[in-house]
């Protein structure tokens, strides 16, 4: 015999505290093995496009002063 036949495989799982019935021991063992099966960190969001940047639709505060009538009418 091998040692890997003489020792025994080791629990995927292990209970350290309470008594779980066979219903929750189930319903870990679905969550762990969802979530291992998910896979690493999630896809990071993309970035919106700037057509649904609603700050372009808040125009600048008006400036008073010299040439500010000019300024008021031209855009960004």
């Amino acid at each position: 015999m091998t040692d890997a036949e003489s020792t025994p495989p080791q629990p995927l799982l292990h209970v350290v505290r309470g008594a779980p019935d066979d219903v929750e021991l189930a319903a870990l063992t679905a969550v762990v093995a969802a979530a291992a099966a998910a896979g690493g960190e999630p896809e990071p969001e993309p970035t919106p496009s700037a057509w649904a940047d609603k700050a372009a639709l808040v125009r600048a505060p008006l400036r008073h002063g010299a040439g500010a009538w000019r300024a008021s009418a031209k855009p960004r």
